[in-house]
């Protein structure tokens, strides 16, 4: 593959950006592009990199998938009709304040589209989510990244003090990918009182599902409170359908209209959204081997600790080793014993919960690496 290929642009990331000589003028601004960096995955090693859940699609949604794809030749519903209505009986929302998109990390672009002009500002945590500095990059904001505390939380107040009159959109991963943390609800609920009311707080919950702590809040009950609150959530983990990508936000009918209106058309396929509504179906299901995900978490963070590792809480379905330069050479260490985990260079290494079995290898490999 030539460096002017599609594969080693830049972006979602298969390598840093090239400069190529070329007859169209291209954005300046894109040489500053982050590069996304998915979870690798390794011929005969165990995946624990990207916070997919282990377990295949259920069979009824596997059947719903194949029934879809047989009128593959046919477009989907543009609307997301059924789905959209199935999402809104189970939340108890109205249809109007529901926007569904490829995924939540697309709709997280399509905010910034949505509410962002050319020179404005989106505050987020830092280290949170790899996306939020290319969705915003890449929508023509400026980011503002705010440092998480020592104990690698969000740090509101600081957040709250970064914004400026230019700040358009405010995003608050809860709980944090890749730190696993999150913030209360009287934190939070607090934060969002300072936010100004023109500017968007967005909540994002991709993994809501795993949630144990009460203390804790449903994002959807904030966003029913406050006008200026969004909340996305995805079908890609707790629901197991990351390659079929489906998400949703749920806020001001105004806002999701104005998602919709950005929205790439068809983007959410037959097939996924016919995943999406028979996974619905089976969420109880779904939801007691989300509390297998949650147990795996424990344990590793349990056994970890005792190795001599600081490992935060987490309310997701992974751990956070704050290993600073030594990431990438524990990453490596993983790998030689047939582990795949995910480094962030210079700040540390997130595993996600895989089988019980695959977790013991995991562990087995932690243990060998010398501290």
């Amino acid at each position: 593959m030539g460096p002017g290929d599609p594969g080693q642009g830049p972006g979602w990331g298969f390598g840093a950006f090239t400069v190529v000589t070329v007859p169209v003028r291209l954005r300046d601004d894109l040489a500053g592009l982050p590069t996304y960096v998915a979870g690798r995955t390794v011929p005969g090693a165990v995946k624990l990199a990207s916070n997919e859940m282990p377990l295949p699609p259920l069979p009824a949604v596997l059947t719903a998938v194949a029934r879809a794809a047989e009128v593959g030749n046919r477009y989907p519903d543009i609307a997301v009709t059924t789905l959209t209505a199935r999402l809104a009986e189970h939340h108890g929302v109205a249809t109007a304040r529901i926007a569904v998109g490829c995924g939540s990390v697309a709709l997280c672009g399509q905010l910034v589209q949505a509410v962002c002009a050319p020179g404005d500002e989106v505050v987020y945590a830092w280290r949170s989510f790899e996306a939020y500095p290319i969705v915003t990059l890449t929508g023509h904001a400026t980011a503002v990244p705010v440092p998480l505390t020592p104990e690698h939380v969000h740090d509101l107040d600081a957040m709250a003090a970064a914004i400026t009159p230019r700040t358009r959109m405010v995003i608050v991963c809860n709980p944090n990918n890749p730190t696993g943390t999150a913030v209360g609800e009287d934190a939070l609920r607090a934060f969002i009182a300072r936010v100004p009311e023109d500017v968007l707080v967005v909540l994002d919950e991709a993994y809501r599902e795993f949630v144990t702590d009460p203390d804790v809040p449903d994002g959807l009950g904030l966003a029913a409170e406050f006008d200026n609150v969004c909340v996305l959530r995805t079908f890609s983990k707790a629901h197991r359908l990351a390659g079929l990508r489906v998400g949703y936000a749920v806020g001001p009918a105004e806002l999701a209209a104005a998602l919709r209106g950005v929205s790439v058309p068809f983007s959410v396929s037959a097939p996924a959204q016919a995943a999406a509504l028979a996974a619905l179906d089976h969420l109880d299901e779904l939801l007691a081997d989300c509390a297998g995900a949650v147990t795996e978490v424990d344990r590793m963070t349990s056994a970890l600790r005792t190795l001599g590792y600081e490992v935060p809480p987490s309310q997701a379905n992974f751990v956070w080793l704050p290993l600073g330069t030594r990431a990438v050479g524990f990453a490596e260490h993983a790998l030689e014993n047939k582990v795949v985990v995910r480094a962030f260079d210079g700040s540390g290494v997130r595993v996600s919960a895989g089988t019980p079995e695959e977790v013991d290898l995991f562990l087995a490999a932690a243990g060998s690496f010398a501290r």
